[in-house]
């Protein structure tokens, strides 16, 4: 991949499906998923900045908890380098995201490496809040 003043999308596609991911055009946002593990994670790339997100779960409202939020916002409960988020998606309930992101440059050998890194960080972290989560989705 040669490097170009501006980054784009189906470069970040091209990276990903050369590494070992399944990615799919959809407009703006890509939706992307590791062959390996079949995990599915969505990338969007505004201006030089790349988002990677991840769904963990959509639960009812009345089961986040403020215990629940304390867990998730703790600085030792093992996710590193990703940040959770809530949206609501309906009525009552909310998604959980694990979301995570990097500035790209040029989109040479360093932009190349950050965006392998930043998607390798999502699955592991996604890892540790999938247990860190999982009391309260098996209920």
């Amino acid at each position: 991949m040669t490097s170009t003043e501006t980054p784009t999308i189906t470069q970040v596609s091209e990276l990903l499906a050369h590494h070992g991911y399944d990615a799919a055009a959809a407009g703006d946002c890509l939706h992307v998923r590791d062959v390996e593990t079949g995990i599915a994670f969505e990338v969007v790339l505004q201006g030089n900045i790349l988002y990677m997100t991840v769904n963990l779960t959509t639960l009812p409202d009345t089961v986040l908890t403020s215990e629940m939020m304390r867990q998730m916002l703790d600085a030792h409960n093992g996710i590193s380098t990703s940040a959770f988020q809530l949206y609501h998606v309906a009525p009552g309930m909310s998604a959980i995201t694990l979301n995570n992101f990097c500035t790209l440059q040029d989109m040479g050998p360093e932009d190349q490496d950050d965006i392998l890194s930043l998607a390798g960080y999502l699955m592991a972290d996604l890892l540790v809040a999938r247990d860190l989560l999982e009391p309260v989705t098996a209920s």
